[in-house]
């Protein structure tokens, strides 16, 4: 009787269990997919990834950051929906502990890439995960690969993603018996720009999305760069050196610090900074060589990078940056002024963009171009393609899905106040999404405020819906509780020097007038 029972509960057991590996890895290079090649299916082993070379070996490159992943399937794949389409895709799938997740991972910049680390990241969450370098090989600030190709454009704009949607549930099904319980994308700057196009043309791929400093108005985002460009790069005298941004940020903080109440060294309110830059003009007695303070050319020029691009009639054609966290590796230096005029990352970009996917002129001069005729040829030729803004989410909401924005209030790439502006376009929003803005965060991380709230660092606080975005998405979507708050924290030396909430817009974060200031339990979201 003993080994009857004993035996009924094992057959109960085994018939509970969720049922694995339907199709061995291996088998899953002769799935029919259409448009697709299966170039490999194997399984890799707990801690032997290596990641291939890439043309951006940035931060994974190196295998000793996967170390601590468990066995997985790795199928890779290459999708052609078009004759000139070379979409390169991985998936990965754990071999035991599958949560029944899976998720898409975005790309920065122009792509070009896998980006393994975010693809190793959901992987140690159990979740089955999948990336693509969105048709072509290329560093992120590299758009030559565009040049004449207007079908890898599109791969580019919105097509990629959504054949990696399709083909990985299609894959998660074949290895496991079962599609994915609940699908989620993430992505950041472009990959923002990713997750609202997926939200907005394919409402069906994902119940969970997380657009972070979402590029969604590509056409004119990359247009009103023509304008910060001729602002600083013109005349040689406009020109803001990195060695003048600790002036600008010291004046910023002067008039707008301690605006909420507390002088903690973050503007908690750009929006309504009303900083001048005419004040921090270098004086007679200081001379124009000083680095305290900035020459008047300099201040002209200063305030029409915070006044944003406009055409010749006054249409705004993008806001302005606003003013706050200048200073830090990720800040002007990088994004605005560069080594020279001319020379950053966001003239990088804009250069790749209308010289490869716009005029197809290799010789186009941002220096001299016409902002208005800029700004029409980019909407005729690409906004079809590139642009995510369309606030219609009414077939996204309808079949449950959920939305999460966040945003830096210090981004020197894509400035707040388009993400907002979008947010407040979507009818009934508070339903079904969340914006969250993060007071001295740059672009996506970095600034002098709390920037880490498990967009990237996912590990630190994987269940802890108020601590990591991820947990909140999930939490939203499978058990129907909406975050009220993130709480984001600043690290040094991996130990936490503040923390601050990240209140669901449009409430801010107040201080309530008693304890540390750098603790998030001493403010409140009104």
């Amino acid at each position: 009787m003993l080994r009857i029972t004993v035996g009924l509960a094992l057959a109960l057991i085994i018939v509970a269990l969720p049922v694995y590996a339907a199709t061995r890895c291996e088998d899953l290079a002769g799935q029919k997919l259409a448009d697709t090649t299966i170039t490999s299916a194997r399984i890799v082993a707990a801690g032997a990834f290596d990641p291939p070379s890439q043309p951006d070996a940035g931060p994974g490159a190196d295998a000793a950051a996967y170390k601590d992943l468990p066995a997985f399937c790795r199928v890779m794949a290459t999708i052609k929906p078009s004759k000139d389409s070379d979409i390169k895709m991985e998936v990965w799938m754990p071999v035991t502990g599958w949560t029944g997740r899976y998720e898409g991972v975005g790309n920065g910049g122009f792509a070009g890439s896998i980006i393994y680390l975010g693809l190793a990241g959901a992987l140690r969450q159990g979740s089955a995960v999948a990336g693509t370098d969105t048709g072509h090989s290329a560093s992120v600030v590299d758009a030559t690969w565009a040049l004449g190709h207007p079908e890898k454009i599109t791969d580019f704009g919105y097509r990629a993603i959504h054949e990696m949607a399709v083909k990985s549930k299609a894959l998660i099904q074949a290895f496991y018996g079962a599609p994915p319980k609940h699908s989620y994308f993430a992505g950041c700057s472009n990959g923002g720009r990713q997750a609202l196009m997926e939200a907005q043309r394919f409402p069906e791929d994902y119940d969970g999305i997380i657009a972070g400093a979402p590029a969604y108005a590509w056409t004119h985002l990359l247009a009103g760069a023509i304008s910060d460009a001729q602002a600083t790069g013109l005349d040689a005298n406009s020109y803001i050196p990195a060695s003048r941004i600790p002036a600008i940020s010291a004046g910023v903080l002067a008039a707008c610090d301690a605006k909420d109440g507390v002088k903690d060294g973050l503007v908690s309110d750009p929006a309504h900074c009303n900083f001048d830059p005419a004040s921090i003009v270098c004086k007679p007695e200081q001379g124009t060589a000083a680095l305290s303070c900035i020459t008047a050319p300099q201040a002209v020029a200063l305030k029409k990078l915070y006044a944003g691009a406009r055409l010749q009639n006054g249409e705004q054609v993008r806001p302005g940056f606003l003013p706050g966290g200048e200073e830090g590796p990720g800040g002007w230096g990088a994004w605005i002024t560069g080594m020279g005029p001319g020379r950053s990352l966001l003239f990088l970009f804009t250069n790749g963009f209308f010289k490869d996917m716009v005029f197809n002129d290799p010789n186009w001069d941002i220096m001299k171009a016409s902002l208005d005729a800029s700004v029409k040829a980019a909407d005729e030729k690409q906004a079809q393609s590139l642009n995510a803004t369309d606030p219609d989410l009414k077939a996204f909401k309808a079949r449950g899905g959920k939305l999460i924005l966040y945003h830096g209030w210090s981004d020197p790439a894509i400035t707040a106040l388009g993400t907002i502006d979008y947010y407040n376009k979507i009818a009934d929003v508070a339903q079904f999404s969340r914006l969250y803005l993060a007071a001295g965060m740059q672009h996506c991380a970095g600034g002098p405020g709390p920037d880490s709230f498990g967009q990237f660092e996912r590990s630190a606080t994987p269940n802890d819906p108020q601590k990591n975005v991820y947990a909140a998405i999930e939490q939203w979507v499978e058990k129907g509780i909406a975050p009220d708050k993130l709480i984001a924290v600043k690290k040094e030396k991996d130990a936490v020097k503040m923390s601050r909430p990240l209140c669901a817009y449009p409430q801010t974060a107040k201080y309530k007038g008693m304890g540390d200031v750098n603790e998030a339990a001493n403010w409140e979201c009104k």
